[in-house]
């Protein structure tokens, strides 16, 4: 019933039960441990875990399943490395620090359809439909295919936040050409979304800091937003529902990504969750959005009224898919997590 109730909420047809999903809870290997009576190492097969997260998924109900598919390994050479602290038990560090860039000059000269590599429109079908497939065997649940490095998160990844800020501050219109011409490159991966086989498309791309916007509101609403919509409209002509997901606080630009046409939001806490369901509740899905800090360091009190301000404001809305933004990560405590289960089990049936 997990696909069921996923697809039901995406087509806001008010399952009985508030569907939910999680993020990087599968790589938290002691909770699937505890929630299937298991005593798997961390470097048993891989096909054991494999099973143990579908399991996982399954007992911990999953109605959709978070995926995307085009990262910044598309760039092939041309890509910057700012690092990374560890995540996942120890894992993700990464000190080699590199740019392909060399000055705001070549930033602002970048032609992403001369540089990029290209793929033909039937291998990038192929690509997504092999992908939606694989998912479809791991989860009982509704799977997407996607896109990572949409736009903003291109402009991270391509030339880093040094370049990229000072770019910006030097000349926002040429930016802004930087991006459209992106955009067409980018294009041809919307369109083969659109003749794949998966129903759902996940648009990802970190358009704010948690303060909110990074760069002039009206510089989002002249390059970034256009380019949302020329992505959309073929995966609309082609009957997908469109998800789109920002980390950050995207509540400044709310009715803006409503406007290119999505179907659903997926957000942290720190954007307006009530304010979607209000205005939009009726007619787009949202997925989210409980504190992880809270179950990382919260009381069971904590965690509990954390679940309850989500249904209070979501349960009323057909489209609502429960989550904790942005993830549980490894370090949760396994009793939170198993407490926070719990809880929502407890207040997920209208």
């Amino acid at each position: 019933m997990s696909f069921i109730d996923g697809m039901a909420a995406l087509n806001l047809e008010m399952p009985d039960r508030v569907p939910r999903t999680e993020y990087s809870v599968e790589m938290h290997l002691d909770l699937i441990n505890r929630v299937l009576g298991l005593n798997l190492s961390p470097d048993a097969p891989i096909e054991l875990w494999t099973k143990a997260r579908r399991d996982f998924m399954q007992a911990w109900n999953y109605g959709f399943v978070w995926s995307t598919d085009i990262y910044s390994n598309e760039f092939g050479e041309i890509h910057t490395s700012m690092g990374h602290a560890n995540y996942a038990a120890g894992a993700g560090f990464n000190n080699h620090t590199y740019s392909y860039f060399h000055s705001i000059e070549e930033v602002l000269r970048f032609d992403a359809v001369e540089m990029l590599p290209h793929h033909s429109h039937a291998e990038l079908v192929n690509r997504f439909n092999q992908s939606y497939a694989d998912r479809c065997t791991k989860a009982d649940a509704v799977n997407t295919v996607g896109t990572y490095v949409t736009a903003v998160s291109a402009l991270i990844d391509l030339f880093g936040w040094d370049y990229l800020l000072n770019a910006l501050g030097e000349d926002p219109e040429q930016f802004g050409k930087v991006l459209e011409r992106y955009s067409v490159w980018l294009q041809r991966y919307f369109d083969a979304m659109a003749d794949c086989d998966a129903p759902v498309i996940m648009i990802h791309d970190d358009i704010t800091w948690t303060s909110g916007p990074f760069a002039s509101p009206q510089w989002y609403r002249d390059y970034v937003f256009p380019c949302y919509k020329r992505y959309i409209a073929p995966l609309k002509e082609a009957g997908k529902k469109v998800i789109f997901t920002s980390d950050g606080t995207y509540t400044a630009f709310i009715d803006d990504i409503a406007a290119c046409n999505v179907d659903g939001f997926v957000l942290e806490p720190t954007t307006d969750m009530a304010y979607i369901a209000e205005k939009y509740g009726k007619t787009h899905s949202f997925i989210g959005n409980a504190d992880t800090r809270i179950l990382l360091m919260g009381s069971k009190e904590d965690i509990e009224n954390e679940v309850k301000r989500c249904m209070d404001i979501g349960k009323k809305c057909p489209g609502f898919i429960m989550a904790v933004g942005n993830h549980i990560p490894p370090n949760t405590p396994i009793d939170n997590a198993l407490w926070y289960n719990e809880c929502y089990e407890k207040m997920s049936r209208r």
